[in-house]
């Protein structure tokens, strides 16, 4: 495997990959991990013409994805998602995450912890989610024969609940927000020994396929900007970090500038972006954009980084605006939830202009408006 270590974002500790942990072990630090590649040597498994050319597909990239054992892949065949061009303004393209097999851009990443959960002879993983995230994990860990338990808040929408249940997962309704719900897993992982999924390194690694297809399906050209929305932060770090490597491995000279974008209900992220401060955690996020109504993004360090080093920059969107984003992209042809539409709101608010790549998050089936 061409892992060398696990990076903590905070204080910069290394871990080896195995065994296995999932936030740094300073009681100081608590730190999330980014994963650091040997570059060279992914660069002798890629003939760069024969890569340029195969087909999209989301394990086309699986030399810049952590996985020792091809042979205990999990796949329910993820990615290569439609990139639409927008009718109405010819800048804006959407990169529709709803026809990834459960319905969200969680299937990417989930594909990649379900795979290494294999490696590792897994039997049980949990995970705290607002709902897509658990219903993608509950699939695949069905898919390879392993025990699901999914924390869900309150404020988790019914019917995305129904689909985790429909994968034979076991639901636990945790009072408060997502974040209490991922306190709660937390604090399982120090008692006993159980398998973390959620948004920890493997699930960013795998996220970041909708970065590289962006370039893929752009043949190669680079974007002026690309919008993602921000719950956690994951994705948006994940996109950046494909765009990092397909330079690092000389596919790409320059990289977009990395736009993200929160509910104004729940807007740690951007507030810290423009504040120039540190992350503060947001109590108790009252958003129809409920799964990006994280208080405190586990991944927002990351986020924040990604977005300075980009040129990039953060915005919120109100709830009429968000409402609005989601019957606009309707009338595209495209049926988004309101986390989904996020992205697109944003980027009509700061009027981005030159070719723009909108991640449309999730289907409007998980969560639909009145």
């Amino acid at each position: 495997m061409h892992v060398k270590n696990f990076v903590c974002v905070k204080c910069g500790k290394k871990y080896p990959p195995k065994p296995v942990v999932f936030i740094c072990q300073d009681s100081e630090c608590r730190g999330s991990f980014d994963i650091e590649y040997d570059y060279a040597e992914i660069k002798k498994l890629i003939i760069k013409d024969e890569f340029r050319k195969a087909p999209v597909s989301h394990w086309k990239y699986w030399p810049f994805y952590p996985i020792s054992d091809l042979s205990k892949v999990i796949t329910l065949n993820e990615g290569n998602t439609p990139l639409l061009q927008s009718k109405n303004n010819r800048d804006f393209l959407f990169k529709c995450e709803a026809f990834n097999p459960t319905g969200s851009f969680k299937d990417r990443g989930s594909t990649i912890e379900i795979s290494k959960a294999m490696e590792f002879g897994v039997k049980t993983v949990i995970c705290a989610s607002s709902g897509n995230m658990g219903a993608s994990l509950a699939a695949y860990a069905a898919r390879g024969n392993i025990l699901a338990k999914i924390y869900v808040p309150k404020i988790a929408p019914e019917l995305k609940v129904k689909q985790i249940k429909a994968h034979g997962a076991e639901v636990i309704t945790v009072d408060g927000d997502y974040t209490m719900a991922l306190n709660k897993t937390l604090k399982l992982r120090r008692e006993k020994h159980i398998y973390l999924t959620g948004d920890y390194p493997f699930r960013g690694e795998g996220e970041k396929s909708v970065g590289f297809e962006i370039i893929d399906n752009l043949e190669w050209q680079i974007p002026e900007n690309v919008v993602c929305p921000v719950g956690n932060g994951t994705l948006l770090y994940g996109v950046a970090k494909a765009f990092k490597e397909l330079k690092l491995t000389g596919f790409i000279k320059k990289i977009p500038k990395v736009i993200g974008v929160q509910a104004e209900k729940c807007n740690p992220l951007v507030k810290a972006f423009k504040e120039d401060s540190e992350l503060v955690e947001q109590k108790n996020p009252d958003t129809i954009a409920t799964a990006i109504a994280c208080g405190m993004p586990v991944d927002g360090m990351q986020a924040l980084s990604a977005i300075r080093e980009s040129g990039g920059t953060a915005e919120s969107v109100t709830e009429k605006e968000i409402i609005s984003a989601v019957k606009e992209l309707g009338r595209e042809g495209i049926y988004a939830e309101p986390a989904g539409a996020v992205a697109f709101a944003g980027a009509k608010k700061l009027e981005l202009k030159g070719t723009t790549a909108i991640v449309v998050s999730g289907h409007g089936l998980k969560s639909p408006l009145d």
